[in-house]
């Protein structure tokens, strides 16, 4: 390599006759052969062709798109029904070329383009149209255009069969995966499918949606699943849950075929017919383990769920706590030691709930509050009970026991009352909380009325001050400033008016008299 570039440096020394504006032109033809002949070397391989016909095919698409509309509103003003009747772009341009007027319809069979039902529509509506009149010539331009747009249909269409053939030249394994149309705009989005083939896969799941990517980027918001190979058979068949798994499955095997179809030497489409197959199985997978997950679990067992008896039943499923035992409500009744006739035992006490009386005023269940002066009080009592059980003899014949019975009796009686009183006492002082409450709120809503009305007082006195100071300055001009700066000198004070108004009435009585002369 060192030798070749040494030789081709020193070439004009080691020929004879030749120089260096004869070296340029050489190297120039040199370059154009060696291009000519790798160009020449695989001219199947050739992509250039499917960029432009793929490129060509959808400027075709826009244009007949746009002639056809073109044709609706123009035939539109002579028969407006028809667009709705026809809405097939190519047999309304058919229709038109073969109908012309309106009046015609009912005389030419449509059985070669329409089915029976729509070409009685369209006699029919032919009839009662409320379409204006149209001349010749204006139909004749009208006819001139059908026969555009069905020409540039015809050619699409040539074109797909064309497009569709090269691909299966160039690439047959893309071709059996994601489709002609979609496989071309890949290829013409890479540049060429050698600069395809150096993507990963990545790069062509996403690639088509280059703004949506870096707007997410930008944005940090999620980027986006597919581009371009959204369009592929087997993306459309996924469901909307399963299309991002399976465009990037689609889109990992399509980077494998692209590189077999660019760098390998086979010319058939059985690698791309197996991936295919293996992700037509993946998605069945996918969507069954979807079936499985609404059945029950993710390995397509049902849910079993814990017990819980707080859980409501229905579509809501609201959870509502518990109701938990308020020890405030227990009372403890003082023990009774009875001794038996013959064992001599003692009976333990029972714990007694008591029920809370309803409130007054509201007439729901509400619990007595229990403060520290209450506990004091009962605590009192155990003793005195305890006291008073202790000085009672024991008869043989049980007097002992009726007697803590009564004694029992009259102390739940005591008890009630004391709740009644309580209840009492707090209804009371509840309804004093809100008459608090009332005088509070109206003392607030006297205070800024108060200050409401200062602060008017307020502005209305500055506002008098200032109309004051305006209209000194401005009804007795200068004596007033005067007065202010010279303060209690009255007397220079009146000196100084009545030379102002001295020198006043001579300048004017003076100027008045050189006017009239």
């Amino acid at each position: 390599m060192e030798l070749m570039r040494g030789v081709r440096s020193q070439l004009t020394e080691l020929i004879a006759g030749l120089g260096t504006h004869d070296l340029a032109p050489m190297s120039l033809g040199l370059s154009h052969s060696l291009s000519r002949y790798k160009l020449k070397f695989s001219p199947d391989k050739v992509d250039t062709m499917i960029i432009q016909a793929i490129g060509l095919l959808d400027d075709l698409d826009k244009e007949l798109n746009t002639y056809a509309m073109r044709v609706r509103e123009w035939y539109g003003w002579h028969f407006p029904e028809l667009a709705k009747i026809v809405q097939d772009n190519i047999l309304y341009a058919k229709v038109v070329k073969l109908m012309g007027s309106r009046d015609n319809a009912a005389k030419i069979d449509f059985s070669e383009i329409l089915p029976e039902e729509v070409e009685t529509e369209l006699k029919d509506a032919s009839l009662i149209s409320m379409g204006a009149e149209v001349s010749e010539v204006d139909l004749m331009n009208i006819r001139e255009l059908c026969d555009q747009v069905l020409s540039l249909a015809e050619y699409g269409a040539q074109l797909y069969d064309y497009l569709k053939s090269r691909m299966n030249t160039i690439a047959p394994n893309l071709t059996a995966l994601v489709g002609e149309l979609v496989g071309a705009r890949l290829i013409a989005h890479g540049g060429s499918l050698l600069n395809l083939a150096k993507q990963p896969g990545s790069t062509v799941q996403i690639l088509g949606a280059e703004k949506a990517l870096f707007r997410a980027l930008k944005t940090k918001h999620s980027t986006p699943k597919y581009g371009l190979i959204f369009h592929a058979s087997l993306v459309g068949q996924a469901a909307p849950k399963t299309k991002g798994k399976i465009s990037r499955s689609l889109a990992a095997k399509a980077a494998l075929a692209i590189r077999y179809d660019a760098l390998g030497d086979g010319q058939d489409n059985t690698f791309g017919l197996e991936n295919r197959a293996k992700l037509e199985a993946r998605l069945r997978i996918l969507e069954g383990r979807e079936l499985s997950r609404a059945a029950g679990s993710a390995k397509g067992k049902p849910k079993i769920e814990a017990y819980d008896k707080d859980r409501k039943k229905g579509a809501g499923g609201l959870i509502t706590p518990a109701k938990s035992c308020n020890p405030s409500a227990d009372a403890v009744l003082g023990q009774t030691s009875n001794a038996s006739a013959g064992n001599g035992e003692e009976i333990v006490p029972k714990k007694r709930k008591t029920e809370a009386e309803p409130s007054l005023t509201g007439g729901m269940a509400e619990e007595a509050p229990v403060t520290g002066e209450q506990k004091k009080e009962k605590k009192k009592k155990k003793k005195k009970t305890d006291e008073e059980e202790a000085a009672v003899p024991n008869d043989g014949n049980g007097t002992a026991k009726q007697e803590g019975e009564g004694e029992a009796k009259k102390d739940k009686k005591k008890k009630k009352h004391k709740a009644e009183s309580n209840d009492v006492q707090n209804e009371s002082e509840n309804v004093n909380a809100g008459e608090k409450k009332k005088k509070r709120s109206e003392n607030m809503l006297n205070k800024m009325k108060n200050l409401k009305c200062q602060g008017r007082r307020k502005r209305k006195g500055r506002e008098k001050v200032r109309i004051e100071k305006i209209w000194k300055v401005q009804v007795t001009g200068y004596p007033a400033i005067l007065e202010k700066k010279l303060g209690n000198n009255s007397i220079l004070f009146c000196c100084i008016i009545f030379i102002h108004f001295f020198f006043v009435s001579f300048i004017s009585n003076g100027f008045a008299d050189f006017l009239w002369g």
